[in-house]
């Protein structure tokens, strides 16, 4: 069976928290055999260790997500570092940048937050997982200004342009793709998906968020209905569907999905297996 790493996902969420054991004993029936859960505030960070704690599949993530800045107790960067330490296994994340229309905070306050993030994690010597969003230029620069990056940054979602992948590559740079890559025209996404160097190539989920479309004879697994704002509803997206991001990865690439496959696994391994983590210790 194909094997598969989900790079990036937040099973911690709380629209599937209660669900998780059942959706990571499926993902692994489908050949998943790792998942990098990322949390997004300090008050989904316990939920994550506990999470990693009780599935040695888990890799954990810690950060504040810039939507969620303004949460942050007045010791959150001590207390961040403080659980990286104890957790040699955990990478860094979710962190980032956001100027579109969902985020909220004061954008100064993000480029602050993220910025001791970033310097943290390579302090540290840790990989970060990073949230962009109509801010690339601003996040290239800030990169360049701490880089570079030994051990990796995840640019999760990748949705930026093909032009900008050669600068980010020489920083140390991973490019990880979701169910949102199928928003893009084809011509686009293929144009971005070409410009990665294969062993940059990851694979993700963002479960719960990010469902990708159904893709020819595959089929596309749904959690269930989440009720939100009253009376409407939202699909949730399962681990399980990153088949339905490797199948479309691989046609873009005019490869084969177990190429596709082995490359990015063998990548998310290589960037995952940091002195003191799972993968490292396994």
């Amino acid at each position: 069976m194909i094997k598969l790493f989900d790079a990036h996902c937040h099973l911690q969420d709380p629209r599937v928290f209660n669900k998780a054991p059942n959706l990571i004993k499926t993902a692994l029936e489908h050949g998943i055999h790792h998942f990098a859960v990322n949390g997004v505030s300090e008050n989904d960070w316990h939920l994550v260790k506990e999470m990693s704690d009780t599935y040695p599949c888990i890799i954990p993530s810690f950060g504040l997500h810039p939507w969620f800045i303004t949460d942050r107790t007045p010791n959150w960067l001590t207390s961040l570092r403080d659980l990286l330490t104890a957790n040699p296994s955990a990478a860094v994340g979710e962190i980032g940048l956001d100027k579109g229309s969902h985020a909220k905070t004061d954008y100064t306050d993000q480029v602050e937050i993220f910025r001791l993030q970033l310097q943290l994690a390579k302090e540290l010597k840790r990989p970060a997982s990073v949230h962009c969003v109509r801010a690339f230029g601003d996040l290239l620069d800030i990169m360049k200004s701490l880089g570079p990056f030994p051990e990796g940054v995840i640019l999760h979602s990748y949705l930026g342009s093909a032009e900008m992948v050669p600068e980010f590559a020489k920083l140390g740079v991973y490019f990880s793709f979701s169910g949102f890559l199928m928003d893009k025209k084809e011509t686009e996404a293929k144009k971005v998906v070409k410009s990665v160097p294969s062993d940059r190539i990851l694979l993700e989920t963002d479960a719960p968020d990010a469902l990708p479309k159904p893709n020819g004879s595959e089929s596309i697994i749904l959690v269930d209905e989440h009720e939100s704002n009253g009376d409407s509803k939202k699909m949730l997206n399962h681990p399980a569907n990153i088949h339905l991001v490797l199948s479309y990865v691989a046609s873009l690439l005019d490869a084969s999905k177990e190429q596709v496959a082995d490359v990015s696994y063998k990548n998310a391994v290589r960037l995952f297996s940091y002195e003191g983590s799972k993968l490292q210790q396994g």
